[in-house]
């Protein structure tokens, strides 16, 4: 069992590896894109699936409450956490809806999506996406794999940190230490150096 669980330590350093080499400069472009819709009084709206959606949560608690500094809060919305309304909209039109209706509401021109799907066909995930057009949004995707369905859905100024991996558990690993890089870089924007 030890050498199952070295193996997959190896395999998650080799895909941080190789995300290091590719990722580094559209995470940077994902958090201009994010601090800008901030300075101009937007929010971030968060949404995904399963593991996913605990990534929205968690990206979104690090800006309302606060990374690895004291600051003020920043505003972000994790479209995974309403029960009822996740399951009024699944019950009453289909699954596929349970986030691009949230968007459709909450959603304005400015504002960014945080748009979270491992394989990029999440089929909610992608009708967010096109939600977040018709307001006008910005998207930052996080996939991995080929980048799914979302890769092409994607405009110019929009933004894809694709994991450059096939493995699920992998894909989710880097995603959060792309979650982390976005919290870092858009405090060290926002309000300087700690030092």
């Amino acid at each position: 069992m030890q050498s199952r669980i070295q193996h997959m330590f190896q395999t998650s350093i080799e895909t941080k590896q190789q995300s290091l080499t590719v990722l580094p400069q559209v995470i940077e472009n994902a958090s201009l894109m994010m601090v800008s819709a901030l300075l101009n009084e937007g929010k971030i709206l968060a949404c995904g699936n399963g593991g996913s959606a605990g990534d929205a949560q968690h990206f979104s608690s690090e800006m309302l409450n606060r990374f690895e500094r004291e600051r003020p809060s920043l505003p972000a919305i994790a479209l995974t956490t309403d029960t009822s309304t996740i399951t009024s909209i699944a019950n009453d039109y289909s699954y596929e809806e349970i986030f691009s209706k949230q968007i459709r509401a909450l959603g304005q021109e400015g504002d960014v999506l945080l748009a979270i799907s491992t394989s990029g066909n999440s089929a909610n995930v992608v009708q967010a996406i096109h939600a977040a057009h018709d307001r006008n949004m910005h998207v930052v995707a996080l996939t991995g794999r080929d980048g799914g369905q979302i890769a092409p859905l994607l405009l110019p100024d929009d933004v894809e940190i694709r994991v450059p991996s096939n493995v699920t558990a992998r894909v989710q690993e880097v995603h959060l230490l792309a979650i982390h890089c976005l919290c870092d870089l858009i405090d060290h924007q926002l309000f300087g150096s700690e030092e």
